[in-house]
C-alpha cells in the first residue's frame, strides 16, 4: 500500500515522503497512530500543495536575511567597558550584550546565539562578528569597544 508519511518514522521514512509499505503495517500501525495517510490522488495534491507552501516560506526567509545582512554589514554597535594597562577590559563583551546593544540603539533584534563569537571580546577596539542569519546567508557586524 502506498502511503505519505505525516512524520518521521525510524527506518521507513521522512515526512512528505511516498512509499509503498505493507498493507498490515499501514492499516494496524501507521494509519492507528496517525503517522501517516493513504497516498491517494487528493492527499498527494495537498502534499504537493503544502511543499510549493514551505519552498515559498523559504525563500521568502532567504530574501528577508539578505536584506537583513545588508543592514548588518553598515551597522557599527558601541559598547563602553572598563579596562586597565594596555586597552585590555577588566570584564568581557559577550554576544549576549551585543544583541542587547544592537536591539536598544539599532531597533535591529538578533538572537544571541546567532552571534557567532568565538571568544569574548576581551579587549579595546574595533572588531568584526560574524552573525549567521540562515543557514545561507552570514553578516559582519562591526563591535567598537570604548574605555567608559
Amino acid at each position: 500500500m502506498k502511503v505519505i508519511f505525516l512524520k518521521d518514522v525510524k527506518g521507513k521514512g521522512k515526512k512528505g515522503e511516498v512509499k509503498n509499505v505493507a498493507d498490515g503495517y499501514a492499516h494496524n500501525f501507521l494509519l492507528k497512530q496517525g503517522l501517516a495517510v493513504e497516498a491517494n490522488a487528493a492527499n498527494i495534491s495537498s502534499l504537493n500543495a503544502q511543499k510549493k507552501k514551505e519552498e515559498q516560506l523559504a525563500a521568502e526567509e532567504l530574501a528577508q536575511a539578505k536584506e537583513l545582512k545588508d543592514t548588518l554589514d553598515k551597522t557599527t554597535v558601541e559598547l563602553t567597558a572598563k579596562s586597565g594597562e594596555g586597552g585590555r577590559l577588566f570584564g568581557s563583551i559577550t554576544s549576549k550584550q551585543i544583541a542587547e546593544e544592537l536591539q536598544k540603539t539599532h531597533k535591529i533584534k538578533v538572537d544571541k546565539r546567532k552571534i557567532e563569537l568565538v571568544d569574548a571580546i576581551r579587549a579595546l577596539g574595533y572588531t568584526k562578528v560574524p552573525v549567521k542569519l540562515h543557514p545561507e546567508v552570514t553578516a559582519t557586524l562591526n563591535v567598537h569597544v570604548k574605555e567608559v
